[in-house]
């Protein structure tokens, strides 16, 4: 591979791997039927060739600060290296690694001649499934964001930790990098915007400094997926699964699990898919076992607004390479994501956020919401109301247009309950789970992490049936004692239609609720006492 003078250099290219490029996109080298063509994808690190039924990726011949590919030695190892990490997330797409040989002046893959590249080695897949196109045709439903959120909180869970590893100092050199980047493109950056965000966020990392460490303490930093954003989680059989892991740089990928949980948090909400956003983050947070899990919420603006001028700069350096409409498109996107950094770390009272009400949610409150409650000031939200009414429903629709972004941590009593005995959300307990004393201490454990979710900053809703009294008054209570905004609001639906839903959610068995039809007949003859809180028809 010859090496590019420095007068012929192009973002960071330091070897001309054309050749190669020529040869894997020939039909001809992967024995194609006629007429069937190679499609080629290129990336600021890599070009990918998808012919027939595999994909081979080829590291590109660059030098960056935080991405070394520049020798023929350093592309072999990251190749390896992605199978190893990538693999372990995706093992049904990963094959191996393959030499591309010379000899003479013909190339061959796996060949006996000189080794002159290498490349990853996949099944192929539709590019169309990947979730970044899958987001831009479809909703995405709940059963898909709850094995979203399954398959991160997986990964994290089986990512090696390193407590021995202190983030802040990675953390520190991306802003500088961002101030140096941002300020030299005032095409596409403002220079007092680039300035306001650098000094924001600088003061924010310096606060956030004590929590970070202790979280690597507590086991949260880890060697992690670091590039998690939809263009790298694909759909396989239906279901989710991440790949295209960062395998080049250790100091990128040993992270905070909550900043690499971030960059897939930011990326749907800055595409305004606000829900998702939130029902990912929430989905996310029940699957851990750790309360310790909620005080990083204190740092998530911080790394919502990194993950989204990162992005910026990484995009803003593939410019060079479009033109026409496709540049523009590209640097709308751009500026869309730096301006989604600065609201991220807006300090209150924050600019309004593009945060329309869709008309369920409108719908939900007969067209009139109860004022300051689909606000960006820290509030407590509690949702009452008998088994089957939606209560979770409409947690999860109102919780993204609740607090600071993403929205609202909603915490459920019955996802506590599974905790406290120490069983899977949707495995069901025994009847004995459910005894008057149980049920107290479940309600005790919801306002603990109310109260340790208010304090990061981060609004939240109680989603539990509040049937009695003293239990609705001791929410509101909470409210006042933390000094933020209390909305109480209980769901009513006729018994058919309560007892119609659960039945439909305990055949699927995808819910942490146990709540049967008997249970729902049973509450029916519950004495609520007088109910002063916002009442809601939800039949």
């Amino acid at each position: 591979m010859s090496p590019v003078s420095p007068a012929a250099r192009n973002d960071h290219v330091v070897a001309d791997q054309n050749p190669v490029f020529r040869f894997l996109s020939d039909p001809a080298s992967h024995h194609l039927p006629p007429g069937e063509k190679v499609r080629r994808i290129d990336t600021h690190g890599a070009a990918v060739f998808l012919a027939g039924p595999f994909a081979y990726k080829v590291k590109r011949a660059v030098y960056f600060p935080f991405m070394d590919f520049s020798t023929l030695e350093k592309r072999k190892a990251a190749c390896a290296a992605e199978i190893a990490i990538s693999g372990a997330n995706a093992p049904e797409l990963y094959i191996g690694v393959v030499p591309i040989t010379r000899d003479g002046d013909g190339y061959a893959l796996g060949g006996a001649g000189e080794v002159v590249e290498y490349a990853v080695k996949m099944h192929r897949f539709d590019p169309a499934d990947t979730l970044d196109q899958v987001a831009s045709r479809q909703s995405l439903d709940r059963p898909l964001l709850t094995a979203l959120a399954a398959a991160v909180a997986h990964a994290h869970d089986r990512a090696p930790v390193r407590r021995d590893h202190d983030v802040v100092p990675s953390l520190a050199s991306y802003l500088a990098d961002n101030r140096v980047v941002f300020a030299g493109q005032p095409d596409l950056f403002p220079p007092d915007q680039v300035s306001a965000l650098a000094s924001m966020a600088e003061r924010e990392l310096d606060r956030l400094t004590p929590l970070l460490r202790a979280r690597a303490d507590l086991g949260f930093v880890r060697r992690c997926h670091g590039d998690l954003h939809l263009a790298n989680i694909v759909l396989l059989r239906g279901a989710p699964v991440l790949f295209d892991a960062i395998e080049f740089n250790d100091d990128i990928a040993i992270c905070d699990v909550l900043y690499d949980l971030a960059f897939l948090v930011m990326d749907l909400w800055q595409r305004g898919l606000f829900a998702p956003a939130n029902g990912v983050l929430n989905r996310y947070l029940w699957a851990q076992q750790q309360d310790d899990a909620l005080d990083g919420l204190a740092a998530l603006p911080f790394f919502l607004s990194l993950r989204a001028a990162i992005r910026a700069k990484v995009e803003a350096a593939g410019l060079a390479h479009l033109a026409g409409q496709e540049r523009e498109h590209a640097a709308r996107r751009i500026r869309r994501l730096f301006q989604t950094a600065r609201l991220f770390l807006a300090p209150e009272p924050a600019p309004p956020e593009p945060r329309p009400l869709p008309p369920e949610v409108t719908t939900d409150f007969a067209g009139t919401p109860p004022t300051g409650l689909f606000s960006q000031a820290r509030g407590l939200v509690a949702i009452g109301g008998l088994s089957g009414t939606g209560k979770t429903t409409r947690a999860l629709r109102w919780g993204p247009f609740i607090g600071r972004a993403p929205g609202a941590v909603v915490l459920r009593s019955d996802v506590e309950r599974k905790r406290l005995f120490g069983v899977p959300e949707n495995a069901p307990l025994p009847e004995a789970a459910y005894a008057p004393q149980v049920t107290a201490q479940v309600y005790g454990r919801l306002r603990q992490l109310a109260a340790r979710t208010l304090a990061t900053g981060q609004s939240v809703i109680m989603d539990a049936v509040h049937a009695r009294p003293d239990e609705r008054a001791d929410a509101e209570a909470l409210a006042h004692a933390i000094g933020v905004p209390f909305y109480g609001l209980w769901l009513e639906a006729p018994l058919s239609v309560r007892v119609e839903r659960v039945e439909r959610r305990l055949t699927r068995r995808a819910d942490a609720s146990d709540a049967d039809a008997d249970v729902a007949r049973q509450q029916q003859a519950y004495d609520l006492g007088s109910i002063d809180w916002r009442r809601l028809a939800a039949g």
